[in-house]
């Protein structure tokens, strides 16, 4: 994630980017609007797309700066240096976390202060937590795709089908079928996931996240495994 210098830029624009959300919200937000989940939600748009990005890239760069040679070489078992991989996506995820809940803290303290409000802490740990758990969930699938398709350009394509016509597809047969409403939160993890940033989750909420997240997570990677063997 940093050997190569488009993986580099891409962690680098994490900070970048939050503070350019956090900048838009301040700029172009309403008084009524200058709220600290505001802030998180802008910041957490671009976060939900380089994540899964720097992850992708992390498991494919192996095959385009064929690193995968040294890797090889120094531990032949692949699904050792994957589950390092996987390690190390995670704490990435993990770090980012608190920084991107910095910088909305401190863009809503500004913000309000320029918009002589109150600042609106509106989020509670619980939301916070969730929040976390939704981007970490995120990159999973990103660095699913990368183990799945070893190859940065489909790996890539694949996620922004999944993450920008998959959920459309999947809203307008829930809209038109009402079989698929139903089915729609036990088979569509996107759908499951985007509970996490609404709060605390139900029991079959809950119930939902953990089928879709087996679906497309664990059940993309045994296909793997069982066809390498």
């Amino acid at each position: 994630m940093f050997y190569i210098r488009s993986g580099f830029w891409l962690m680098a624009s994490i900070g970048i980017l939050a503070l350019l959300a956090t900048a838009a919200v301040i700029v172009f937000a309403t008084n009524e609007q200058m709220t600290h989940s505001t802030f998180v939600s802008a910041i957490n748009i671009p976060m939900t797309v380089v994540l899964p990005v720097i992850a992708i890239l992390s498991v494919t760069g192996e095959w385009s700066q064929r690193s995968g040679l040294t890797t090889f070489t120094l531990i032949p078992h692949r699904g050792r240096v994957i589950a390092a991989k996987a390690i190390a996506c995670v704490g990435v995820g993990v770090i980012t976390v608190p920084l991107v809940f910095g910088i909305s803290a401190l863009g809503n303290m500004v913000g309000t202060a320029i918009a002589g409000v109150d600042p609106a802490w509106d989020l509670t740990v619980i939301n916070l937590l969730t929040i976390a758990l939704a981007n970490v969930l995120s990159l999973l699938f990103g660095f699913m795709l990368g183990v799945l398709i070893r190859n940065s350009v489909g790996a890539l394509v694949a996620y922004f089908v999944y993450q920008f016509l998959l959920p459309t597809l999947s809203l307008i047969l829930a809209a038109s079928q009402p079989w698929f409403l139903d089915l729609q939160p036990w088979v569509d993890f996107d759908y499951a996931q985007g509970a996490l940033f609404n709060g605390a989750l139900t029991a079959q909420q809950w119930t939902q996240l953990g089928i879709t997240g087996l679906i497309w997570l664990v059940l993309p990677h045994d296909h793997r495994a069982q066809t390498r063997q």
